[in-house]
């Protein structure tokens, strides 16, 4: 193996991998022919070594079984590299930044997720250093030599962040990304300046790949005038496990005995109800406001400031590792791999 770091690209879909032809229509690139449209990667002290799916996938096609095949191929090639960087389209990429988190228990080395708002061969796209740095941050060691960052991380348009704390921000903007309750983990400008001190610690041990998720599960958003009959509708459904509410502000929901009872009666018949706020930023406080004591009083669990797409990867890590509500939702307040902040 050579003395310089290996990385591996995983190109599953995405607006980063598409290049216009002849006639102007986006079509998928040959990662062969990857330099060619980025011609600075020889310059960069990587052995670059790439793998693509047969049929790339667009980011809102992607499905768990999906994120267990990113994890599984990340699995099989774990000894042969000091990093990976995952091409991804937008639009998902925070669920699956945040269920690959889940997914590689033990991880000690960088996993960067990472695409762009425009394809990489147009003019003013931003898939070239978005390429470039996270190629450059899955391959940067400290000075005992180990990974600089240890974690599944997104990085977009000069921030590292972590993985299952991003919530994609804006459809347009080239600053797609943010990650409101916790700080970046590393800034592009002319240095690469980290922040170690919002990095996960180096672990020991193996990586172990999950691949069991259980995406029996819902997500509600509340709205000002939700239907009491339209919630216990949609709770009604015979194998459902847990719901995710998207409350307001720091968790508070409708006080309208009519809707609280379609809550209970899902509780009763043992799903699991999840408390995670709609706000981009902050957190659940339940029970602090008159308007979430009743989910306070009837064992709604409160999310603390998860994100809502770590909220959903993490159910269905979960849910597919135990059989038992109650086990899910003891093991629900441990941070796994920095997901959340203890109040």
């Amino acid at each position: 193996m050579s003395q310089r770091p290996a990385v591996l690209l995983i190109y599953t879909g995405g607006t980063i991998g598409m290049w216009a032809d002849t006639t102007g229509t986006l079509r998928p690139m040959d990662l062969a022919h990857l330099e060619d449209q980025v011609p600075e990667l020889s310059r960069i002290a990587v052995d670059l070594s790439s793998v693509a799916f047969e049929q790339p996938i667009d980011s809102s096609d992607m499905r768990p079984n999906d994120w267990v095949r990113i994890a599984t191929l990340i699995g099989e090639n774990y000894a042969d590299f000091d990093g990976f960087v995952v091409l991804h389209g937008s639009d998902t990429m925070a669920y699956t930044a945040s269920a690959l988190s889940f997914l590689l228990e033990g991880l000690q080395k960088p996993v960067v997720l990472t695409g762009s708002q425009l394809p990489i061969g147009t003019i003013r796209t931003d898939a070239k250093e978005n390429l470039i740095t996270a190629i450059e941050i899955a391959a940067a060691k400290d000075g005992d030599g180990r990974p600089m960052v240890p974690e599944v991380c997104v990085y977009f348009e000069y921030q590292l962040m972590r993985g299952n704390r991003t919530v994609k921000v804006h459809a347009e903007r080239f600053e797609a990304f943010r990650s409101p309750n916790w700080p970046v983990l590393a800034e592009a400008g002319v240095h690469l300046r980290w922040n170690p001190s919002a990095i996960l610690p180096h672990r020991t041990g193996s990586l172990k790949v999950h691949t069991r998720l259980d995406d029996r599960i819902a997500v509600i958003r509340l709205f000002p005038g939700i239907r009491a009959g339209w919630l216990r509708h949609a709770l009604s459904q015979a194998d459902l496990r847990a719901v995710v509410l998207t409350t307001f502000g720091s968790g508070n929901a409708p006080t309208d005995p009519d809707l609280l009872g379609a809550l209970q009666e899902a509780k009763d018949r043992g799903v699991l109800l999840l408390n995670v706020t709609q706000c981009v930023g902050g957190r659940v406080e339940q029970g602090r406001y008159a308007t979430s004591q009743a989910l306070q009083a009837m064992g709604v669990v409160p999310g603390a400031d998860h994100t809502v797409e770590a909220a959903v990867a993490k159910l269905m890590f979960l849910l597919g590792r135990e059989r038992a509500t109650a086990a899910v939702e003891q093991a629900w307040g441990t941070a796994i791999c920095g997901e959340f902040t203890l109040a």
